[in-house]
Parts: C-alpha cells; sequence; structure tokens
C-alpha cells in the first residue's frame, strides 16, 4: 500500500478505478452512495506490481506507479467537483484489485466496481477481477451498470429467494428509504425446479406456487413492520428464467438488491456465484447490489 491520504473508516464505500470510463461512472455512482450513507468515500488504483516484480524493471514500475496516481488525482478531481462535501480518501496499491478492495473495506464496508474495464496489465474490473471481488465477498459489492444517461426511476428491487433472503430485503429497504424511493419485493419461481412434482399431478402446479408465495409473504410482513414508512410492493412470478425475469424487472428501477456467494461447494459458472446472479451482474440494467448469503434471515436494519 502506497500514497494512502488518509486510513479509510470500517464502513467506507470503497471503488475501485483503473482509468476507463466504466471505473469513473462507478466511482461518481459510488460518490452518490457514500452522500446517501453519510459516509467517506474510499478510492483504489491496484497495480499488483508486487505480485508481477519478476517480471517488470524498475523503470516499468515507476511508470505504473506515476499513472495510478494520477488515475486517484483524476477521479478525487472529478468526485469532489460534484459532492465539494463528501471527504475522498485515495490509495495506490501494490498488490492485487481483489485483495486490495476487499481489505480496504475492512469488515464493514462496501465495494463498488464498474462493469468492464481497461483489460491488459492493470485490468481492474469486470470480466474477471470485478468478477472475482463479488465472488469471494464477505462484504456488500456493487457491480455498476446501467448508469449511461439513465434516468431515477424512484425504485428499489429486491430479489427474494426464500426466508434467508430478509437479510437482502432489510438492505433492499434501507436503500429505497436513504433515497426516498419505493421498495419492490420479487419473488420468482422457476418451474423447472419443481418439474419432478408437477408432473405426475399438474392440480399442484398452484399449491407449489402458493407455498413459494408465502416465504415472500413473509418477508415482506417483517420489511413493512421494520419500515411502517416505506413504500412496499410485492410480486410473485412464475418462469423457466429466474433471470431474465429480474433483467426484464430492472429496467425499472435505481438499483437491485439480490443474494451474492453460494456456498464454496456449489457448483456455477463462477466460483461462488449462482447462475442467476452470473447473469444479472452481466445483463441487468441497473446497479446490481450483491448481499453474502450465509445461511440466516438474521440481520439488522444498517
Amino acid at each position: 500500500m502506497e500514497g494512502t491520504i488518509r486510513t479509510p473508516d470500517t464502513s467506507s464505500v470503497v471503488v475501485g478505478v483503473d482509468g476507463s470510463e466504466s471505473a469513473r461512472g462507478a466511482a461518481l455512482w459510488a460518490a452518490a452512495e457514500a452522500v446517501h450513507r453519510g459516509r467517506p468515500l474510499h478510492v483504489v488504483f491496484a497495480a499488483d506490481t508486487d505480485g508481477r516484480a519478476l517480471y517488470l524493471s524498475a523503470e516499468t514500475v515507476e511508470r505504473v506507479r506515476i499513472a495510478g496516481r494520477e488515475v486517484l488525482d483524476e477521479t478525487a478531481k472529478a468526485v469532489g467537483a460534484e459532492y465539494p462535501g463528501l471527504l475522498v480518501t485515495t490509495e495506490f496499491s501494490r498488490t492485487d484489485p481483489v485483495t486490495s478492495l476487499h481489505r480496504a473495506a475492512g469488515l464493514h464496508g462496501t465495494v463498488v466496481v464498474g462493469n468492464r474495464g481497461l483489460g491488459g496489465f492493470h485490468s481492474l474490473l469486470l470480466g474477471s477481477v470485478g468478477l472475482g471481488t463479488a465472488a469471494i465477498a464477505k462484504n456488500p459489492v456493487v457491480v455498476v451498470r446501467g448508469i449511461d444517461a439513465a434516468e431515477e426511476r424512484g425504485t428499489v428491487l429486491g430479489a427474494v429467494r426464500d426466508g434467508h433472503d430478509l437479510v437482502c430485503a432489510r438492505y433492499a429497504a434501507r436503500e429505497a428509504e436513504l433515497r426516498k424511493a419505493s421498495l419492490r419485493l420479487l419473488h420468482v419461481w422457476n418451474v423447472l425446479t419443481s418439474v419432478g412434482d408437477v408432473v405426475p399431478l399438474l392440480d399442484g402446479v398452484g399449491e407449489i406456487a402458493g407455498g413459494h408465495g408465502e416465504a415472500l409473504k413473509a418477508v415482506t410482513g417483517v420489511i413493512c413492520d421494520e419500515f411502517p414508512d416505506l413504500a412496499v410492493e410485492a410480486d410473485t412470478d412464475t418462469s423457466t428464467s429466474v433471470a431474465g425475469v429480474l433483467v426484464e424487472a430492472s429496467r425499472h428501477a435505481d438499483l437491485l438488491v439480490m443474494g451474492g456467494r453460494r456456498a464454496p461447494t456449489a457448483l456455477g459458472p463462477a466460483p461462488g456465484l449462482g447462475r442467476a446472479t452470473h447473469s444479472l451482474v452481466h445483463h441487468a440494467h441497473c446497479p446490481v447490489l450483491l448481499i453474502p448469503r450465509f445461511g440466516s434471515g438474521s440481520g439488522s436494519r444498517s
């Protein structure tokens, strides 16, 4: 770690930058989020020069350091122009991006990444590095998508799979509250997962769907009790593609909140991410806030 202006607050919003337009957009989005939360913003440029020390000359390392500091200074200046009262700190890290971002976030910070990076030597954002950041996260991670010329819709969308997603619903409610927006909780029942039950007795489809609706009803009841001033809508949909329904619903939201990484033994196209989650971070029409799942319905409003 080098050139840190100030040690980041453990509850900071932490954003990774690499000089790309996607990263700049993510930094400005993260700044707005920090203002909403009343928290500082910590900007990280991770060069991974330590990990590549055997292959880099001293001159190359110095060029990377200078370039990184320029990106950090430019980002801080752009954020300051938009949000002059926001406390912004910067960090040039010599370690790899995933490690750097999670270390900066500490125990309680939120990590923000763009949906794509520059590629090449110091690529930071989705593809691989942003995806890796989300896949192993123990903290909330936001993948910033769909912000180009986007108008505010005034809605936060929360994806509810079952009772374990009460924590996600609480995060979604808090985000809606901070934005003075409404909250839409959406449960999507994938009929293919119950095909073994449905085929022998098609009349059982309604009963199975009703059972899925009960989980959403229970979560919604808790949220309405804990956030009495928040406008809450709850919907259940049936489809063969959970991701497809959520992608379409994200067109009408300012933020999608959903469960993030799965158990380490789970199979999927990316380590630690479910198929639906993997699809959303690539195709959603709004930023996606991923909340780690720990198999418990407990959690606090903060």
